[in-house]
């Protein structure tokens, strides 16, 4: 028995990529130690409706599509890059103040040989939730992981990337 393969690049793939080659880009940098992000989900309401001339049966159409916030989570480190994002949408010091603080992300996913492979971009995201320290707990050696919650208008597959051929 013979497995599907994949075209990709003009060569044939056999493995799905895994979920740790990423990177997560914003301002035109990629997002230092980033170690978890949670997936992209949208989901669209269906509207029932009922046609007079068929009372036995609902049909349904598709409604308002709602895409889910993402987590990023990285170790705590000295950059204070999710702060500032984070600040910009709420400040001890100028609360009204909203400049910029909504940003376009590009995720990058990688095959294993460390080459680019698909990209998203997420559009519109602000910072709803920041934990800038977890429990700490002098009985346990875990790593301290900071984590923003990130809203968003859409995303969208960037299409016209090619994947390069795999040898």
């Amino acid at each position: 028995m013979r497995v599907a393969a994949f075209k990709v690049g003009g060569a044939d793939r056999y493995d799905p990529y895994k979920t740790f080659m990423f990177r997560v880009m914003w301002d035109g940098a990629y997002v230092a130690g980033l170690s978890k992000m949670g997936p992209l989900k949208r989901t669209t309401t269906p509207v029932v409706h009922r046609d007079g001339a068929d009372p036995a049966r609902e049909r349904k159409s598709p409604g308002v599509t709602k895409y889910d916030a993402v987590t990023l989570e990285r170790g705590v480190t000295l950059d204070v890059e999710f702060e500032k994002w984070a600040n910009l949408v709420h400040s001890l010091n100028n609360p009204q103040s909203l400049t910029g603080f909504r940003k376009d992300l590009i995720v990058d996913i990688f095959n294993e040989a460390g080459q680019k492979v698909i990209s998203y971009k997420l559009n519109r995201c602000w910072v709803s939730e920041f934990q800038g320290l977890p429990q700490l707990d002098a009985a346990n050696a875990a790593v301290a992981i900071e984590t923003i919650k990130i809203e968003l208008e859409s995303w969208e597959r960037d299409v016209a990337w090619v994947a390069p051929a795999e040898t």
